[in-house]
């Protein structure tokens, strides 16, 4: 099975329809408290990335809860559709592509994939509250022609239950924006989405279990990734959209790609090498595939020079050698 799945990725480098040209190397560009200034983006023109995640917030207060709550004088300026804005067009005039990806945030920090209604009045009332939201951003990505719009992130038990409401939002969405659309599954919840083919990229949060070890080897990382691979190549041949990492990356700790989507606050060594090996492998094993269009580093703040450095043990490569590795790679691609 293994030769097998790699005669086939290699099949597809030569038939993929996709034929990705410019791999979107791309940085999830955080909100903040503040307006983004020249002296921030300067940083992110510095590892040569092309691309930037803008992701302003809504808030719902529980996972039952069916309002969506967003564009308020209690939230921070960059997660606003006047922040979303502002960041936008600076990043624009810097020659910076944008996805504005606007995502819902569950109070204490539940996982938005949970969100689930407990009657049929409150999944109308959700779809109707969520739809005005969405349909908001929708509205501002084509105001500042943005490349790609993202229309939801992590909302797996949202999607599975109301497949009918995406499908019919997706063809309203398509009436006010006229560019590239996404969706942001999270990487156990990608092969389940219905509604790929009415989009324009398989949109994937790619925190994919890789290995067990506690400093893994780019030899055990590139093992850990080839059936996750193939799957996704097999889904992109077979919906002929390609394949986008909405959002990848690594903490910089020991046990890196056992569990990368942790968001915990654990205290697990930091290990700076491990985050940048790791990094440098999704480089390797991904860019250089037809049926993959590229990126979104998670996570880079505006602020840059109090961001990461050589104690934390987070998600952001900055000041970091996960940095030098972004660097280097989106450079030369």
């Amino acid at each position: 099975m293994k030769k097998l799945g790699l005669l086939f990725l290699c099949s597809l480098q030569f038939s993929c329809s996709s034929q990705i040209k410019e791999k979107i190397n791309g940085v999830s560009f955080v909100a903040s408290r503040e307006e983004v200034a020249q002296k921030h983006v300067e940083k992110v023109l510095k590892i040569h990335a092309n691309h930037a995640a803008v992701m302003p917030f809504a808030f719902t207060r529980n996972i039952h809860s069916p309002e969506v709550i967003f564009d308020t004088d209690r939230q921070w300026f960059g997660e606003t559709k006047e922040g979303a804005k502002q960041y936008i067009e600076l990043l624009k005039k810097n020659g910076i592509k944008i996805m504005l990806k606007p995502q819902i945030w569950i109070w204490r920090g539940e996982y938005t994939g949970t969100l689930k209604m407990q009657s049929e009045g409150d999944w109308k009332s959700l779809e109707a509250s969520y739809k005005k939201f969405i349909l908001s951003y929708a509205q501002l990505a084509e105001e500042t022609q943005v490349s790609i719009f993202c229309i939801g992130t992590e909302l797996e038990q949202f999607v599975k239950n109301r497949p009918n409401y995406w499908k019919e939002l997706i063809h309203e969405i398509r009436g006010k924006y006229s560019g590239k659309l996404t969706y942001a599954a999270n990487w156990d919840e990608y092969p389940r989405v219905p509604f790929w083919e009415q989009l324009d990229y398989i949109g994937i949060d790619a925190y994919f279990p890789l290995s067990e070890e506690r400093d893994p080897t780019a030899d055990q990382l590139r093992i850990g990734w080839e059936k996750w691979k193939v799957a996704m190549a097999e889904l992109s041949e077979s919906v002929k959209k390609p394949v986008l990492f909405t959002e990848f990356g690594y903490r910089s700790m020991d046990y890196t790609a056992k569990k990368p989507w942790l968001v915990d606050y654990n205290e697990e060594k930091t290990n700076l090498d491990a985050q940048a090996t790791a990094t440098q492998v999704v480089f390797d094993e991904f860019w250089s595939q037809d049926w993959f269009a590229g990126g979104y580093i998670w996570k880079w703040f505006i602020d840059h020079e109090k961001s990461g450095g050589p104690e934390d043990n987070r998600f952001t490569p900055q000041n970091k050698p996960a940095e030098e590795t972004i660097k280097a790679h989106y450079k030369i691609d």
